[in-house]
């Protein structure tokens, strides 16, 4: 399985295109209580975007503006912009705490030209979009699901990634280590191990895997185990399931681990 696919196996990451077509005047995006990323991509004309982190984004050709997590934000647009657009939202199967999203950037801000496999599946987009077909708007959903995972390989391909998780997975040697990690969180890893599997010493790799993913080995294999325990039991799996499958001997060390990183049991964080 390749890198990539072993994060997006282990989580279900869809998106709900919730508008398309002309823009004018002003829409805003200020739901407190989101838990959901936006995903805005202009086919023609002018918008403006604002953001509550202070970002003012002018966009003049055919852009993506994609805001991973909840962020409060406005699309502004007139008449003489002529903006034509495609609203989408992107959900995660564990919430906007999530792995993936915890790699991105705030904000990606890309324009469309920059990629010839980002245009291809635009125009795709683009064309169920502005036609009105039968099966329009699950073809758009799946479409706007397929550019996403375009999205990402063009980000990691690229090297716009300098810390997180994605940015790891851009290292020959750190790869192979996350990849494992990812594929088999039921393994008891130590650092030798995962040094050894690096091809690297100890403290090169823990220095170099610090330096990348921001976070010790150790620290992003206790966050991984808990996004897949928390992705199982909102499959209805048991939590002493859970347990073992997460490299944990029982339900109680996964509660102690799950209730120091989320503040919840894993049955009140299901709950909630």
């Amino acid at each position: 399985m390749d890198k990539l696919s072993a994060i997006l196996n282990r989580f279900s990451i869809s998106a709900g295109v919730f508008y398309s077509g002309g823009l004018c005047g002003l829409s805003a995006f200020d739901d407190a209580e989101s838990t959901q990323g936006h995903l805005h991509l202009l086919s023609s004309g002018r918008v403006q975007i604002q953001d509550g982190k202070g970002r003012q984004i002018r966009l003049e050709q055919p852009s993506l503006v994609f805001y991973p997590k909840p962020i409060r934000h406005q699309l502004i647009a007139d008449e003489k912009d002529k903006a034509r657009v495609v609203c989408a939202s992107i959900q995660y199967g564990t919430g906007p705490n999530n792995p993936l999203a915890n790699a991105l950037p705030e904000a990606v801000i890309i324009p469309l030209a920059e990629s010839a496999m980002l245009q291809s599946s635009t125009a795709l987009l683009f064309d169920e979009a502005f036609h009105e077909r039968s099966g329009r708007d699950a073809m758009m959903d799946r479409l706007t699901e397929i550019f996403l995972i375009q999205l990402l390989r063009h980000m990691m391909d690229s090297g716009k990634l300098s810390q997180g998780m994605l940015a790891g997975l851009s290292h020959p040697q750190l790869a192979q280590v996350i990849t494992a990690l990812h594929q088999h969180p039921e393994q008891q890893w130590t650092l030798e191990s995962m040094a050894s599997l690096a091809l690297m010493s100890r403290s090169s790799f823990a220095e170099h895997f610090r330096e990348l993913v921001g976070q010790s080995p150790g620290d992003y294999l206790i966050e991984w185990r808990v996004a897949v325990a928390q992705s199982m039991l909102k499959k209805g799996k048991p939590v002493n399931l859970v347990a073992n499958a997460v490299g944990y001997d029982s339900a109680s060390a996964l509660g102690r681990v799950f209730r120091k990183k989320t503040g919840l049991s894993p049955k009140r964080w299901l709950q909630q």
